[in-house]
């Protein structure tokens, strides 16, 4: 073995799996004809990457929502509200991933929380004091006998039992030391089950080793490991890691029973230094210099030069991390062959490992030529006015004044809004004739007449429904816009937009990241046509919508010439300009949101500062430092761990803050109040990514329980994220229970 992947893609070429499940849901699609289009996207998968060369194949990375909410099935991890429930395994799966509302019970979705420092979301699992771990689950065993069907002997992957345990919720008078044991037995089974079927290797994904890592948590991956690895049952297994290094413990985790140590050398700054002062002969080291999160080509030479400097004696060339964080191929693109030959998709990378191997490993230098070629073409040209305002950005750029308190009491004067405003995040839902009429359009198949009408009509309806229901602040729906981040990114210079480079954020939900290719500049105006259109339409307040500078970095695919830091001031200049004209135009609220803040957010505490915040508030401090005081600013947050960045939250110097909560119990306002955060707020009464609809008095409860936490006069009421993905029955019966619920707490107070 000299090449493998951690994990491959899993929603399809085309996003078969997407569109299949969603017919499901839609009861379009039976549950077997379901199984059978995923067995038959497996198998595609499967052969792909056996037949690029790459020497051992993965399997269980396949899920039809998470691979997560998988390890909960395979070992019991469940609620008893789901295993009573008289559903199918199936139905059951999604619905503590999306929430089921029914003739057959109400169960709500599990929280749902970032994937370390990506945009993908995995679903939590919560350990309750009845929780009784037991291997009840086949899908590792069923996929791996697949594949084996089809003459692949692969790699099952499974996540670890630290990390199944470090990113998990635990019910009161429960912790993890409690299910240690357990966790054991049943590892231990899935060992002696996998070695049985003729398994010879098994992958245990350990990314929570590259955190900041206690003695207590130490002695906790010691307390499961090491009995755990005393019964391999013949099997070799892999300890995986990646997104970062391992340096709190490296030396011990070494010297445990592993037959291999995967190890991240692209996001990992200290693994090449670590592996440098030994690494075990008897152990292969799995080394990840493909990098598993952007698109960009692989740099031979450099990689080569890394490879040099390892001392281990058996060495596999891997991916950094799973290819589930970029889009399947370049094969789908029709950009020119200049820039199309700087891009590696996931079946590239595959090609990119080879290469490297036959390089490394066979002296393959032709292979190596051609890619030096390749690094020797300058790829853009710099805009020197554009680094010279960077340069002479000084302190007073990026601080606004006057100071919150006094702001806030102007804008109460100016907006004369009551006790708990009501608004909603930003966008109504995208419906399949939105969608296909901006397709039209694009095509050139109708007018901009038309198409402008068409908007026009889309926004009117919903101004005149939000004011029927009550809402106080009102948005315009969004409708010309097809991604947060692709609509803005296609009106700045700079940018490249591929035409399937999907990648899933979460289940069936997937983005299209657009590619920062030069520097970052704003030509025309982006959101003052409908943003004043809409005002004009009424006598309420419109907020202007617009994705904040550090939002568009992370979810773009980075350019890797410049540092993030630059190309966050590029980005942040060009969204300034589009503030101060929305302003000019009489726009009075201006939401700028920053769902994304956490997403790059190094993933040990000590390098938050120096690497990234440092930066990334200043950066959207500069975006709204020159509004008017009575300009208020609104920011958003979503599906992201907060609540140990609190201080830097408010460094941002929004004017109101909006952030889920739904999910996570509104555990965030505990730690508000206990920074002394002075931002208002508005947590999520309800979570727009399940289909259920809550009742008025669901969500006055949630509003009580928020109100014990927050003053009212801080409190605003809205939903918990966007509504795109929402369909117009839901939205609308949500949106009015929420306005009721507003109503009668005020009445209360």
């Amino acid at each position: 073995m000299t090449t493998t992947i951690i994990g491959f893609p899993r929603i399809g070429e085309h996003r078969e799996l997407k569109f299949q499940t969603e017919k499901y849901f839609r009861s379009e699609l039976s549950e077997k004809e379901l199984q059978t289009s995923a067995a038959a996207l497996r198998e595609k998968h499967w052969k792909l990457v056996h037949s690029s060369g790459v020497d051992s194949v993965p399997s269980n990375d396949f899920s039809f929502y998470d691979t997560t909410l998988d390890t909960a099935f395979l070992l019991n991890i469940l609620p008893e509200e789901i295993q009573h429930i008289d559903l199918s395994g199936l139905d059951k799966y999604f619905a503590l991933a999306r929430g089921y509302q029914g003739e057959k019970g109400d169960i709500k979705a599990w929280p749902m929380k970032k994937w370390f420092n990506t945009n993908y979301h995995y679903i939590v699992p919560k350990f309750e004091k009845n929780t009784e771990i037991s291997v009840v689950g086949k899908k590792i065993f069923d996929e791996f006998l697949e594949a084996k069907e089809l003459g692949i002997h692969t790699r099952p992957v499974l996540l670890g039992p630290f990390t199944l345990l470090q990113i998990s919720d635990f019910a009161p008078e429960t912790q993890p030391e409690d299910f240690v044991p357990s966790l054991i037995a049943a590892y231990q089974e899935i060992f002696a089950t996998l070695a049985n079927l003729g398994a010879d290797w098994l992958q245990l994904d350990e990314p929570a080793l590259v955190k900041d890592i206690s003695s207590e948590e130490w002695a906790l991956f010691q307390a499961l490991y090491v009995p755990l690895l005393q019964q391999k049952n013949g099997l070799k297994i892999l300890a995986q890691t990646y997104f970062g290094d391992v340096r709190d413990v490296y030396s011990s985790l070494v010297q445990l029973d592993f037959d291999g140590i995967g190890l991240d050398f692209v996001e990992g700054i200290k693994n090449l230094e670590l592996v440098a002062s030994g690494f075990p002969a008897e152990k292969i080291l799995f080394a990840g210099i493909v990098n598993g999160k952007n698109i960009w080509q692989n740099h031979y030479e450099k990689t080569l030069a890394l490879l040099q400097k390892l001392p281990a004696e058996n060495v596999v060339l891997t991916t950094s991390c799973s290819l589930l964080h970029v889009p399947f191929s370049t094969e789908n693109e029709t950009f020119p062959t200049t820039i199309l030959d700087h891009f590696a998709f996931a079946k590239e990378k595959l090609t990119e490992l080879t290469e490297l191997a036959a390089i490394f490993f066979n002296k393959e230098t032709a292979l190596l030529a051609e890619n030096q070629q390749l690094f020797a073409k300058n790829r853009t040209n710099k805009n020197h006015k554009l680094a010279e305002k960077i340069t002479a950005l000084s302190a007073a750029d990026f601080t606004r004044q006057p100071a919150f308190s006094d702001r806030e009491q102007l804008q109460k004067a100016v907006f004369d809004l009551p006790l708990l405003p009501t608004t909603t995040i930003g966008s109504f839902p995208q419906t399949r004739e939105v969608k296909q009429t901006r397709a039209k359009y694009n095509r050139h198949e109708i007018s901009d007449t038309d198409y402008d009408h068409f908007l026009a009509t889309q926004i009117d309806d919903w101004l005149n429904w939000q004011e029927s229901i009550g809402l106080d602040v009102l948005v315009h729906g969004e409708f010309e816009r097809n991604d947060m981040v692709e609509y803005f990114g296609q009106n700045l210079s700079g940018y490249l937009f591929s035409q399937n480079g999907w990648v899933q954020s979460y289940g069936t939900r997937g983005v299209k990241p657009p590619i920062i290719w030069g520097d970052v500049v704003r030509e025309n105006p982006i959101t003052v046509k409908w943003s004043t259109y809409a005002q004009k339409q009424t006598t309420k307040i419109v907020k202007g919508m617009l994705t904040g500078p550090v939002t568009i970095l992370n979810w773009s695919f980075p350019r890797e010439d410049i540092s993030l830091k630059e190309s966050t001031l590029q980005i942040a200049l060009a969204i300034q300009e589009e503030v101060l004209d929305l302003e000019a135009n009489g726009i009075r609220v201006i939401q700028i949101d920053e769902a994304a803040l956490r997403e790059k957010l190094p993933l040990r505490k000590t390098d938050w500062y120096s690497e990234y915040l440092d930066w990334a508030i200043p950066a959207f401090r500069l975006v709204h430092s020159q509004v008017q005081p009575t300009t208020q600013i609104h920011t958003h947050m979503c599906y992201s761990e907060f609540t140990d960045i609190i201080p830097a939250i408010d460094q941002m110097d929004a004017d109101v803050i909006s952030f889920e909560a739904s999910r996570s119990n509104l555990s965030i306002l505990d730690e508000l109040n206990a920074q002394n955060f002075q931002t208002q707020v508005g947590p999520g009464v309800y979570d727009i990514h399940s289909p259920r609809v809550p009742s008025t008095d669901e969500i006055l409860q949630t509003i009580h329980a928020i109100l014990a936490k927050v003053p009212k006069e801080k409190l605003w009421i809205n939903p918990d994220c966007g509504l795109k993905t929402r369909g117009i029955p839901e939205t609308r019966e949500s949106l009015t229970n929420l306005t009721a619920a507003a109503k009668l707490v005020r009445e209360e107070l």
